[in-house]
């Protein structure tokens, strides 16, 4: 099993900006310095807590500060971007990290970015299957352009000089293009199917239930076997809280503290499921009503903490639960505590890692 990291991220609203962005930044430095294998951030445009607007771009400032990890977006949100902008400024991307790169991709879940990029009322999910095939024919089309679709048309017909190569969108330094990831939030998704009939690989969100990111290994297996593509169980990545301290004691009073960023991390996003009546993730019966469900009872179930042998303990309980996977993607919250967090990493990799190994 690998170790990876994943930030959405969320932090206390009213905090400092560039403090938080260093203390982010700091974290994938970390996660390259101790090993990690890949990283990946998320963005919203119009979120205060989960304040980097552009996973691209926050990786792009990544490039030289960090030497093996592979870098993600986690994901780009495909609605609200330009299929060109986004084939142009990826393939710039992958180049600046010297191919370690992965492409995360997802229809978007905000709906306040979706109002402000003015597709809350259209159909997302055919809006991402366009953008993403768009992007993928550029890179694999040579130019003059002419692209339709429903949502967007590209064309560089009228402009294309043959000599310079004008009205030519740059091409990633992976080829045909860097290695695609999708985030499932939801039980049985059947997006993970259809990425996996497609050659892109699954991330299991760290806010779902156990029982629930188990499916996602079988969706995994049916979406490669429609493909005739051997489901590979490195390729299963899986998210999960978890916060490693050098005594139980000092775990459960960061972890699990209502003080604490993992407490802060769950409280807002339980808020903001609520209001969507999307707590089904925290549900092990669909049918539970939803005043049924309480925070307390989602960070008990949710929260990997302890010392490295508790954690270790924990950590092969998952796996003994829903099957052998990959890569552990760390989740990344607000270092509220610097040493704790820093501490928490390391010892995960120096520890933990080693123990469940």
């Amino acid at each position: 099993m690998k170790l990876g990291f994943f930030t959405m991220p969320m932090h206390p609203i009213g905090k400092d900006w560039q403090q938080s962005l260093r203390e982010d930044r700091e974290a994938f430095i970390l996660a390259d310095e101790l090993g990690f294998t890949e990283a990946y951030c998320g963005e919203h445009a119009t979120d205060p807590e989960e304040n980097i607007t552009s996973s691209a771009m926050f990786i792009a400032s990544l490039a030289n500060a960090t030497k093996q990890i592979r870098l993600g977006t986690g994901t780009i949100n495909m609605p609200n971007h330009h299929p060109a902008a986004t084939a142009s400024e990826i393939a710039m991307l992958d180049h600046l990290l010297g191919g370690r790169f992965i492409l995360g991709i997802s229809p978007g879940a905000l709906p306040s970015d979706a109002e402000i990029f003015g597709n809350m009322d259209l159909p997302r999910p055919a809006m991402f299957l366009e953008a993403i095939n768009q992007v993928l024919q550029l890179w694999t089309t040579k130019p003059p352009y002419n692209i339709k679709g429903q949502f967007w048309n590209l064309s560089t017909e009228r402009t294309y000089i043959p000599e310079t190569q004008m009205g030519t969108i740059p091409l990633p330094l992976q080829r045909p293009h860097p290695p695609i990831v999708v985030t499932a939030v939801a039980p049985f998704s059947q997006g993970i199917a259809e990425a996996a009939a497609r050659g892109w690989d699954p991330i299991s969100a760290n806010f779902l239930l156990p029982k629930w990111v188990k499916t996602h290994w079988t969706k995994y297996v049916e979406g490669c076997e429609r493909a005739g593509r051997l489901p590979e169980l490195s390729n299963w990545r899986v998210a999960k809280t978890v916060f490693v301290a050098k005594d139980d004691a000092t775990a459960e009073a960061y972890a699990m503290g209502r003080d604490g960023p993992y407490y802060y991390y769950y409280q807002s996003l339980f808020s903001k499921l609520k209001r969507r009546s999307a707590l089904g993730v925290f549900k092990h019966d669909p049918k539970q009503p939803d005043d049924e469900v309480t925070l307390d009872d989602v960070m008990r179930q949710l929260v990997i903490h302890g010392s490295p042998a508790k954690v270790a303990d924990q950590l092969g309980g998952l796996r003994s639960e829903i099957g052998e996977f990959g890569t552990l993607l760390y989740a990344g919250v607000d270092w509220k505590d610097p040493q704790l967090a820093r501490d928490s990493m390391r010892l995960l990799a120096e520890k933990v890692l080693p123990a469940i190994r």
